[in-house]
């Protein structure tokens, strides 16, 4: 699918993505949101299909009309080009721009008092409820999942792709266009924590991120950063902390070991393994050595 961008008589092509069909306007939206093009909903003024487009093509390409008088300058935009369906990378130039414009600006001493607090009980959950609401790899068994959900693990949305980027665009865009708050959610994904989800994270303001898989190195690096949570390889009873655990409640009742986990990218960072007493320790599971060995095979790659 081809995203452009409207305003002002001219237009521009901003992206071109490999998507699962639905939710496009989302997808456009959040991905435009993401990147830092647009800011909220007042800056859109609509969305919809190109009319111009050939017509089997006509429902690949999404027009975004702003309300600004003049197009943005798209040159900036360092992923200002086809985009695959798994992951990018970026540099020290990327994540200085991010912080210029996270939304609302996040900071790691600001941890303790912004964002939901969650406990330990309801991050277990939230995988199995994400699960569930996952009709299309019902269908498919090939498509990832974000959903977001409140502090007591009640799901608010959720979005499925063939990306795993796609699908947190489409989540992010539909609060962008429903004028959602997204300050209080917590973000659950089916797979990885790479770089690019945490960055599309801390953009949207979003403060607790669980994954079922591992995070890379860079994507811990992110979170911390900017004060995000980072919980990966979430299971019933246990799971790791990489960043942020003051958010969450009850881990003096679960069993604790600090691992040097997520070295995908050269940099060793200690997590949290929080296990609960009596629970069994599976693949990607609490141990230090399960733990680190299984980020460390970790990228920020398809």
């Amino acid at each position: 699918m081809e995203i452009r961008i409207v305003a002002g008589g001219r237009r521009a092509s901003v992206a071109v993505t490999m998507r699962t069909p639905g939710h496009d306007f989302e997808l456009a939206a959040g991905f435009l949101f993401a990147e830092g093009v647009v800011t909220g909903r007042d800056q859109i003024a609509q969305v919809r299909y190109c009319a111009d487009a050939p017509e089997r093509q006509r429902y690949n390409v999404v027009n975004v009309h702003l309300r600004s008088g003049a197009l943005p300058d798209v040159a900036r935009l360092e992923r200002h080009f086809v985009i695959s369906s798994a992951c990018g990378v970026c540099g020290k130039a990327h994540l200085d721009a991010l912080a210029a414009r996270c939304d609302p600006p996040l900071a790691p001493a600001s941890a303790a008092t912004s964002g939901p607090r969650l406990s330990i009980e309801t991050v277990a959950s939230l995988p199995g409820t994400l699960r569930s609401a996952q009709t299309l790899f019902d269908a498919t068994g090939g498509l990832h999942a974000a959903g977001l959900f409140t502090a007591d693990g009640e799901l608010v949305a959720v979005r499925e792709d063939v990306g795993r980027h796609n699908a947190l665009d489409k989540l992010i865009g539909w609060t962008v266009l429903e004028g959602v708050p997204r300050e209080k959610l917590v973000l659950c994904v089916s797979g990885r924590a790479s770089y690019e989800l945490l960055q599309k994270t801390a953009a949207a303001g979003v403060r607790v991120f669980a994954a079922v898989s591992a995070p890379s190195s860079l994507a811990i690096d992110v979170a911390r950063r900017f004060g995000v949570t980072l919980i990966g390889f979430v299971r019933p009873g246990r799971c790791n902390v990489y960043a942020g655990e003051e958010r969450l409640a009850g881990l003096d009742g679960y069993a604790r070991s600090v691992a040097a986990s997520g070295v995908g990218h050269g940099a060793a960072n200690g997590s949290t393994s929080a296990r609960a007493p009596g629970s069994s320790v599976g693949p990607g599971g609490t141990t230090t050595r399960a733990s680190a060995l299984a980020s460390a095979s970790m990228r920020d790659d398809p």
